[in-house]
């Protein structure tokens, strides 16, 4: 008895408290629209995902509500279509909303009259999802909170929904792909990461072609995995051996194989599955509290150390056999990485591509790329992706093998409280772009 009337004691009077004791306690409107949406969208099939935002958005007084999503070669952006969404195909280079979707900022544009169209990043944490866009006839500093919030709900929730529907991909397609790059899409991760820590992104080419090549990472404790591959061949064969490849390598990640052995298990496994075959390969750790990089290098072209925005110099070292060949277990290299450097991997078919002369497109003409983008004070991603389509554009478009790349940036050790409110990267941005 006297137990329980000591817990009725310490029983608070109310349920969630704010952390402001002076705090209203009522529905806001940013927690009546938001909550609405998840509320709503838990049931929701996948096609009325558009809709269902640009219904809610349109209880708000927003129009025009359009939802865009990078296509594969993450040259437009593919419009979501649907009841109430305004439909338009938007390019990523030249659109208001593109700049949004490139800078990783919101944009806005007058529409006269006082009104406003915002264009917001959407980001399923660091990846580029896409772009929303609506017009509203006045903007406050709480409403732009308010947008963004909602551009990364409308991330998440089309990203949820992807795991069961075809739509989403449907709409990002703008030409058809072939089975072989079908395969390796969905063995790829997402294609960027970011944290307080480091910024990475991977890219393949030709987007609706590939066949051999692919890349993996993951982010566990402070250990950065990444891997890059490029397997023997072309089309389905050489895509069916790099899936393969990369799920050898996820075992033996997930198994925490030290990173030696970890290729010579890899070396085994295509040995044993295709005699007589081969697959390069980089495979690396970043150790994100004290900037080493440690890597085996087999047969791929030696990385690319880019510091203050220039090329230094190529990751020492020797390299290794293909997987497949007998590598055993080879040695592992390390190296010292400055804060903001950037490491460049990328597989054979970027530099040995032919050009209309006879010549290869070269390694010295990829570090005159890279050091132009970098100087652009460009974002992981968007060098990535502008470095790519440079690439391809130098070549007039064509490609006789698969080509990939992988940029890593390390911009700090983490933080003493990485859990800190206070901390810059903890709440999201609050810039826009006019």
């Amino acid at each position: 008895m006297a137990d329980d009337q000591h817990a009725e004691e310490q029983a608070p009077t109310e349920g969630f408290r704010d952390r402001d004791d002076t705090a209203v306690r009522e529905e806001s409107l940013g927690e009546r629209v938001l909550g609405s949406l998840l509320d709503r969208a838990h049931l929701i099939p996948p096609r009325l995902v558009g809709p269902l935002v640009a219904q809610e958005l349109a209880g708000l007084g927003c129009r025009d509500v359009a939802i865009h999503l990078q296509d594969y070669d993450q040259r437009t952006l593919q419009p979501l279509r649907g009841r109430g969404l305004h439909a338009e195909v938007l390019p990523i280079d030249g659109s208001a909303a593109g700049r949004a979707f490139a800078t990783e900022h919101p944009v806005e544009t007058d529409e006269g009259g006082g009104a406003v169209r915002l264009h917001l990043p959407m980001l399923d944490g660091s990846d580029r999802v896409g772009v929303l866009s609506f017009t509203l006839d006045r903007v406050n500093a709480h409403d732009r909170r308010l947008a963004q919030r909602l551009a990364g709900l409308v991330a998440d929730l089309v990203v949820t929904k992807s795991e069961y529907t075809d739509a989403f991909a449907q709409a990002r397609t703008t030409r058809p792909m072939s089975l072989a790059a079908q395969l390796q899409w969905q063995t790829l991760p997402p294609l960027s990461m970011k944290t307080p820590e480091l910024d990475l992104a991977g890219v393949l080419e030709p987007a609706y072609e590939v066949g051999g090549d692919c890349f993996d990472y993951a982010y566990d404790h402070h250990t950065l995995h990444l891997a890059v591959f490029d397997a023997m061949g072309h089309g389905l064969e050489a895509a069916t051996m790099s899936t393969v490849v990369t799920a050898a390598y996820r075992h033996g990640r997930r198994a925490d194989v030290e990173l030696a052995r970890l290729c010579a298990d890899m070396d085994g496994v295509v040995a044993a599955a295709y005699p007589g075959r081969f697959a390069t390969a980089h495979v690396g750790q970043l150790d994100t509290r004290n900037g080493v990089l440690t890597y085996v290098n087999a047969g791929h072209p030696a990385a690319l150390l880019v510091r203050d925005g220039r090329v230094a110099d190529e990751l020492p070292g020797p390299t290794a056999r293909p997987l497949g060949l007998g590598t055993g277990e080879p040695g592992a290299e390390k190296v010292q990485l400055q804060p903001g450097d950037r490491v460049l991997f990328f597989t054979d078919g970027v530099v040995e591509e032919r050009l209309d002369d006879g010549e290869q497109f070269g390694e010295h003409r990829l570090r005159e790329l890279l050091e132009q983008s970098s100087a652009d004070g460009l974002r992981v991603p968007e060098t990535v992706r502008r470095l790519s389509h440079a690439l391809m554009d130098a070549r007039h478009g064509r490609t006789s093998d698969d080509a990939s790349l992988l940029l890593v940036e390390w911009k700090q050790p983490p933080h003493d409280d990485e859990l800190s409110p206070d901390i810059p990267e903890a709440r999201p941005t609050r810039g826009h772009d006019g």
